[in-house]
């Protein structure tokens, strides 16, 4: 009999310790996150670049794995968020770091062949008359004429966290909440879509929303709206534009016209697992930004960006 009650303390004990260790391990046994997965939020016009990225990045690293978290899928769960520039500094976690991949640009838009499109065919709006198409403001310069026309055409803007509504907004002078018109939630595809269905409508997007990835030319069912712009540019920022040709003047200089933001990624530094990907993001995953419509940062600031990790990685040595 004592040497039953013997086994049972010893095989108690044993379990006991095992559950011990599980909660005081930092979720090592139980927690994807900190064995092989790592989930990455984006905007879904960024998406088809990182899908590229995890690709290309399994094969050197088969180890660990990368997913794009989608729905409501792992929300709670996120190692990596991608962000623009004009969220940074929004959060108080300051075990986060960031660090920018690239830039996104963003060009006035309609449906091709719409009313919306007839009413500003020929037209080459500069920032002021750009201004009075899409915000409410009565207190334009004395130079820029009222454009009636404008009156009856309907904005459509976005009001999800990851649209770039805010980033064309700011490039203005304006705040999100300063458009005239419809604000539609969801991802920024809704935007084309709310063209498709209202004659009148009028929005903008990022340029992996309005060009074809693979032919390299506006989608078919938009039309980008006329800036102001040198005659020699005008070519670039028209239907017949490729989506290179456009990158390349973009990144030659800027268009005051035409808003570009940094876009970069949230993470913890504390993840060498992270740190490690995103290093080679910044000096191998960065040669697919065209492929998948974003621009390339300046020699300057991408050094700056690869050392930023480089720093961590060497301190957690």
């Amino acid at each position: 009999m004592r040497s039953i009650v013997l086994a049972l303390v010893v095989v108690l004990g044993i379990s006991v310790n095992n559950i011990w260790a599980g909660n005081n391990s930092g979720g090592t046994s139980s927690s994807s996150n900190s064995s092989n997965v790592r989930y990455v939020k984006a905007p879904r016009f960024a998406r088809p670049l990182l899908e590229k990225w995890i690709s290309e990045y399994s094969k050197t690293q088969p180890g660990v794995e990368f997913q794009i978290a989608k729905g409501s899928n792992n929300q709670g769960n996120i190692d990596l968020n991608v962000v623009f520039n004009d969220q940074d500094g929004k959060t108080e976690d300051f075990s986060h770091s960031v660090v920018y991949f690239g830039e996104f640009a963003v060009l006035p838009i309609t449906a091709s062949g719409s009313e919306a499109a007839k009413v500003l065919e020929g037209k080459h709006l500069n920032s002021k008359k750009l201004k009075q198409l899409y915000f409410l403001n009565d207190e334009f310069d004395e130079d820029v004429k009222k454009i009636k026309q404008f009156e009856k055409l309907v904005i459509y803007s976005g009001s999800n966290a990851t649209s770039v509504t805010s980033s064309f907004a700011h490039n203005f002078g304006e705040e999100s909440s300063n458009f005239r018109g419809k604000r539609i939630s969801g991802d920024d595809l809704f935007l084309t879509t709310a063209l498709a269905k209202d004659p009148l409508g009028v929005s903008f997007n990022a340029l992996p929303n309005i060009f074809d990835l693979k032919s390299r030319h506006i989608k078919s069912n938009l039309s980008i709206i006329g800036i102001d712009v040198k005659k020699s540019l005008e070519s670039s920022f028209s239907d017949n534009a490729t989506l290179d040709d456009l990158i390349g003047v973009l990144e030659e200089g800027k268009v005051q016209e035409v808003a570009v933001e940094k876009i970069g990624v949230s993470y913890n530094h504390a993840d060498d697992a992270v740190n490690q990907f995103l290093q080679w993001v910044l000096t191998a995953g960065v040669k697919y930004n065209h492929e998948f419509g974003l621009l390339n940062l300046d020699n300057k600031l991408a050094q700056v960006q690869i050392d930023k990790v480089k720093n961590i990685l060497t301190a957690q040595k």
